[in-house]
């Protein structure tokens, strides 16, 4: 019996997946605690919480953490402003401009289409 093994493409939108479903469960989290603050009821101290998305904004070692490494070495990365720019050092090619793409929508980031400055740029501020 021969086991199908998922595309490269099925597991990134897996992991897509996975991040929207865990950005949700954080905020709503961060909503219950922030109404239980608000009523006055006694909570007791988190216990060695991450960061709150307002509390913490994300570096480019962050960023170049979430691309394998045959990946991150074809990329640029660098802090401009509100968000982090990542762009190729060369042709990446159909099958790595998809991996890069999708790694950085995961992170709701974006690909700017501007013809030789074209660039992905993710948030600093974590949501």
């Amino acid at each position: 019996m021969s086991e199908k093994k998922p595309s490269v493409e099925e597991v990134l939108q897996r992991i897509d997946q996975l991040l929207d479903v865990l950005k949700t469960i954080s905020k709503d989290l961060s909503d219950i605690s922030k109404s239980l603050k608000s009523t006055g009821v006694a909570v007791p101290a988190p216990v060695s919480v991450p960061p709150t998305s307002a509390e913490k904004m994300r570096s480019v070692a962050d960023i170049r953490t979430l691309f394998p490494r045959e990946l991150e070495d074809m990329l640029a990365f660098e802090e401009m402003g509100k968000f982090i720019v990542i762009k190729p050092r060369q042709y990446l090619g159909s099958e790595n401009f998809a991996k890069v793409a999708s790694i950085v929508r995961g992170t709701g980031g974006e690909y700017i289409s501007a013809g030789k400055e074209s660039h992905f740029r993710v948030p600093r501020e974590l949501r």
